[in-house]
């Protein structure tokens, strides 16, 4: 079930509420060696299947940066604003990865509003903290606070 904030003081109103989990992703060596080009970043322990297979990581691992940029895919049914103005990206507070990602994985994200406060522009500033879960492992994928500033229409 989506949470729609249907106000900026909805949101401002809404720390501490659970905004529940989405679906399920599978994560594919395909999408892992799309984001290697896209990222320029192709280090064996992504993209080359044979050496990370027989290396003691056993397999190859996502990027954790592409983890993180799933968030926006992997959160889409936990909320959404209706009626604000804007919503924009304000940045991150901490990350961390505390579990690798291999091909066929699949993961999903839970959601919370940590907090929220005003800003002197008029918007409210929140924290959500994603728990990227990856099925039937204990340790998630990864853990970010992520910051948003929605504006009134």
């Amino acid at each position: 079930m989506t949470i729609t904030f249907r106000t900026v003081e909805e949101y401002r109103n809404s720390a501490g509420t659970d905004l529940g989990v989405g679906d399920w992703f599978t994560i594919t060596q395909e999408r892992i060696n799309d984001f290697a080009d896209v990222s320029e970043d192709h280090q064996w322990i992504h993209v080359d299947t044979d050496r990370a297979a027989s290396s003691g990581i056993g397999s190859t691992v996502a990027h954790g940066y592409l983890t993180l940029s799933l968030i926006p895919r992997l959160s889409a049914d936990l909320f959404t604003f209706d009626a604000a103005g804007r919503a924009i990206n304000y940045g991150l507070d901490r990350v961390r990865f505390p579990s690798f990602v291999r091909p066929g994985d699949r993961l999903r994200a839970r959601g919370r509003v940590e907090w929220t406060r005003g800003i002197d522009a008029g918007g409210v500033l929140g924290c959500v903290r994603y728990t990227i879960d990856i099925e039937g492992r204990d340790a998630p994928a990864c853990v970010a606070d992520a910051l948003m500033v929605a504006f009134p229409a």
